[in-house]
């Protein structure tokens, strides 16, 4: 039986009605651009993220530049962040013209180390990016006690409802940052029938000139106070993501539900570790992703057997050519390095059957016990 890593078909089957019912509302009123639906489902994800602001924009990569730019972020300035994320954490940095520096990882959670990143402070440091890898938040508030004058860009393109509790409360991806970014990329478990993103803040300040700068720097129509970009959020794609917002805690309950399946199923493989999981998180569970010895092997045995996996990500930011510039070298961070060629990721989409997961969990398990 084969195995994709993700089917969105499977997922529009339920929700079909739902979805054209609402892009064909867009359609009649023949507005597109901005407007009444992304306004609807701004105020949906503030709900969602309990925050007081949320600003869409056109994909997770401009959310990120947008926060930088609207915290001053440029030339002259470092942006400590970690190497071992997908390449718009790093790359927004670069483009607003300031200097990603990177500090490794917990080898648990994969997540940006707390302790690294206060290492990694120089007198002109003037953000911190945190990565809600996988589908479980960063550790925020470490983040901030360990670096208390950085303002915080929570990148949670991968997290979109998981929590943690902070003391005596849970507190949602995006809602204790400066600024947290959202990515509704279709592969998210919130995701689009295209590019989206959006940006979450508790601060009026930033929120009016989030608004500004995502239509060319001007809060009126052909006035401009700043150069700006054109990232607006398709109403289309606020018409679909508002029909799916609905289902999105049962599609991460049911992530959940499938990681538990294959936590049961690999306990007894002493080559596989599992995705540990922060006893303060609730993950998403946007990858489901395995620590392996001979990884490449194993990629190749599951793809021989039709089973979907991927490798996120498999050369840290750090050594990617692009930014060979920065003088980093191999050694420089053995976490984010070793995870780099150990992680592989499963189909973990809420929709699998359980015929399904038994295959894939065969699969894995007849790697491991040739």
């Amino acid at each position: 039986m084969a195995v994709p890593l993700l089917d969105l078909r499977a997922q529009h089957e339920g929700i079909r009605d739902e979805v054209v019912a609402a892009m064909l509302a867009v359609v009649e009123r023949q507005g597109f651009i901005l407007g009444d639906p992304v306004a609807a489902l701004e105020e949906s994800v503030a709900r969602l993220s309990n925050t007081k602001h949320a600003i869409g924009c056109a994909n997770g990569t401009d959310a990120i530049l947008l926060a930088l730019r609207a915290l001053d972020v440029g030339r002259g300035d470092e942006v400590i962040t970690t190497p071992f994320t997908f390449f718009a954490t790093a790359g927004a940095i670069h483009n607003v013209g300031a200097t990603p520096v990177f500090a490794d990882i917990d080898a648990d959670t994969f997540n940006l180390s707390p302790q690294a990143a206060a290492s990694a402070l120089t007198a002109r440091s003037k953000a911190v990016i945190p990565v809600d890898l996988f589908g479980q938040m960063a550790p925020i508030d470490a983040v901030a006690a360990a670096l208390p004058a950085l303002p915080i860009i929570e990148d949670a393109a991968q997290a979109i409802g998981a929590r943690r509790r902070i003391g005596d409360a849970w507190v949602r991806a995006g809602e204790n940052a400066t600024i947290g970014t959202f990515s509704f990329f279709p592969s998210k478990n919130l995701g689009g029938y295209g590019d989206g993103g959006m940006m979450v803040t508790q601060r009026d300040d930033l929120a009016e000139r989030l608004r500004r700068l995502r239509v060319h720097g001007g809060s009126r129509t052909y006035f401009h106070e700043e150069v700006g970009y054109n990232s607006r959020l398709d109403a289309l794609q606020a018409a679909v993501l508002a029909a799916k917002l609905p289902h999105l805690e049962d599609w991460s309950a049911a992530r959940r539900r499938n990681a538990a399946y294959y936590n049961d199923a690999f306990a007894d493989l002493a080559d596989v570790r599992p995705p540990v999981i922060d006893e303060r998180n609730e993950s998403i569970y946007n990858q489901y992703t395995l620590r392996v010895p001979r990884r490449d092997a194993l990629l190749e045995h599951l793809k021989a057997r039709q089973i979907g996996a991927a490798i996120y990500y498999p050369l840290p930011l750090h050594l990617q050519p692009c930014f060979s510039y920065l003088g980093y070298a191999e050694g420089a961070f053995p976490m984010a390095e070793a995870a780099a060629k150990q992680v592989i990721s499963l189909p973990v989409f809420p929709e699998l059957t359980t015929a399904q997961l038994d295959e894939v969990v065969e699969s894995v398990r007849s790697f491991f016990q040739q």
